[in-house]
């Protein structure tokens, strides 16, 4: 121990290595995850006196929420319209009732400030609240650093047993009691909706890939419907194929929508594969592979940027742009960080990464109509680093109202310059880049080594505050992420109208928790819930950081 206490770059990855460890630890559909076992671990080791040095807490910090703001910014403005803010009354929702019941508890119970915080950020399961709040106690007035430090630890302490109880809660409540609440079966109500959007089957694992692949590629020998033109054919199939290669002879024809098919011409068609085998029914014999015309197929990543393609389906997209949309086929729909059903009705935000199979040519026309192709560019870190200067400047500016000040701190002003960064981003993105692995990279090893700082601070304060409270603490926990997804429940049904499947994934992303959206998905054995969690989580992204400096401010007025 000796050891840890002498060297803070060990002790720092060691809380890592042992606490990722720990958070593999499964019982049924719960897994502790990294970070609540990093911090279990840290407090375990700071109460024997392992500490590291609170700058590196601060550095990670804003490394931590720039980066989730950057990644959630093209999302979290795109989701400000009707669509978008229907959804948002249950972030607001989730935001407004963890307030009032961590004022409650605190009111009701005589808590201190730090442990009212750490209920809030616990059983809101978001951690960033842990960051925001305690900056706010570090500007509190009338109190000592040693008190300001207590609270803080306090704040960790709390956190990290209402967090476990608070995960607990929400996977149970998504993934088991709301779907037999509502006397659903959530993959036959999935399926439901799957369907209702023309897709395929959505039961498939990262490691599987389906026996009969959506995209095929036939060719056929022209028996019965020559004197077709390929533009008549490929609008007949609503441009769900693509006439890609023509041989007549020994002679390969270039492909135009004017060309004309004779008998005896061996034709390529491409598309999804009932459009294909409807399409072959057409034209005659399928055949075997022929030479000269296994022409290949361009995958390209596109962003979407065109506010004129926001709020649309590639569906609609493909009736009323057949020249734009025609020949290209959509693999892959991932909004934040997370994957869509990839199917023709999703609809497309700004900010989402499409991934697309055609011709080299229809994929460049179809990404100038739709945004820009995503470049595999190294990040860059002018553009980041400035980012976060300008997050940190943006914290440090105070409003003074009355004897009160207020100022976003450097977790709120680093959350608004990451989402403005990273909304930039997506509207040009010839600059500024930050590829997805890498920005969640440093996101998670950002919160990371936040929380194992946060932890071997609050150690050697845990003891006594788990002794104090050893009921009221797991209460908390189970309570505020009880009442507010009732209410949501009840909202979203009987007031929004949404449907069930959707509704529990909404309400997986208005507590941020990537561990419900995970058992939802898996008792789903389907997407769609998707659909309803990026919207809320991006937006309780926003909104749940912004609790903890507000619970701080209130109750240090009180």
């Amino acid at each position: 121990m000796s050891l840890l206490r002498e060297n803070a770059v060990l002790a720092l990855f060691a809380c890592l290595a042992l606490g990722y460890l720990v958070g593999k630890l499964r019982v049924g559909p719960i897994q502790l995850g990294g970070i609540c076992g990093t911090l279990i671990v840290s407090m375990l080791l700071g109460a024997q006196h392992v500490a590291v040095n609170s700058d590196v807490k601060n550095v990670a910090f804003a490394l931590f929420i720039f980066s989730l703001g950057y990644i959630a910014g093209p999302q979290f403005f795109a989701n400000l319209n009707a669509k978008g803010l229907r959804f948002g009354i249950l972030s607001v929702l989730e935001a407004l009732v963890v307030i009032l019941l961590a004022l409650g508890f605190a009111k009701g119970f005589d808590l201190d400030v730090g442990t009212a915080a750490g209920i809030l950020a616990g059983a809101a399961t978001e951690s960033a609240v842990v960051g925001t709040a305690q900056e706010a106690i570090t500007k509190l007035a009338g109190i000592t650093p040693d008190q300001s430090s207590e609270l803080q630890a306090h704040v960790a302490t709390a956190y990290s047993v209402c967090y476990l109880f608070g995960l607990i809660t929400i996977v149970m409540l998504t993934s088991q009691i709301f779907p037999m609440m509502m006397r659903i079966k959530l993959p036959e109500a999935s399926r439901q909706i799957w369907e209702r959007m023309r897709g395929a089957d959505a039961s498939l694992g990262a490691d599987e890939q389906a026996s009969l692949p959506p995209l095929v590629g036939r060719t056929y020998l022209v028996s019965q419907g020559e004197g077709s033109s390929v533009g008549e054919l490929e609008a007949a199939s609503r441009q769900l194929v693509s006439i890609e290669g023509v041989k007549r002879a020994e002679q390969v024809l270039t492909v135009e929508p004017a060309l004309k098919l004779r008998r005896g011409d061996r034709v390529l068609v491409v598309g999804r594969r009932e459009s294909v085998m409807d399409t072959g029914h057409e034209l005659g014999p399928e055949t075997s592979g022929v030479p000269g015309l296994d022409s290949p197929l361009a995958v390209r990543e596109v962003v979407v940027t065109n506010k004129a393609v926001s709020g649309r389906t590639v569906t609609a997209l493909r009736a009323s742009e057949p020249e734009a949309v025609g020949g290209v086929y959509l693999t892959d729909i991932q909004r934040v960080d997370h994957h869509l059903p990839a199917v023709g009705e999703t609809e497309l935000h700004q900010g989402d990464t499409l991934t697309v199979v055609g011709s080299r040519a229809k994929v460049e026309r179809f990404a100038a109509k739709v945004g820009a192709t995503v470049r595999q560019d190294t990040a860059d870190y002018i553009y980041l680093s400035l980012g976060i200067c300008v997050g940190v400047l943006l914290g440090m500016v105070t409003v003074h109202a009355g004897s009160v000040n207020l100022a976003l701190g450097t977790g709120g002003g680093c959350l608004i310059a990451g989402l403005v960064f990273g909304w930039l981003r997506a509207q040009r993105p010839t600059f500024g880049a930050y590829p997805p692995v890498a920005a969640q990279t440093a996101k998670d090893l950002g919160l990371s080594m936040f929380i194992a700082v946060t932890g071997l601070a609050a150690g050697p304060d845990a003891g006594p505050l788990l002794k104090q409270y050893p009921v009221l603490l797991p209460a908390a926990g189970i309570l505020m992420v009880v009442v507010p997804a009732l209410l949501s429940l009840f909202v979203g049904r009987k007031l929004l109208k949404i449907d069930p499947p959707i509704l529990i994934g909404a309400i997986a992303g208005q507590q941020c928790s990537t561990p419900a959206i995970t058992a939802v998905s898996n008792v789903a054995q389907s997407s769609v819930p998707m659909l309803g969690y990026t919207i809320t989580y991006t937006l309780s992204n926003f909104l749940l950081p912004l609790t903890g400096p507000v619970l701080v401010g209130i109750l240090g007025l009180s």
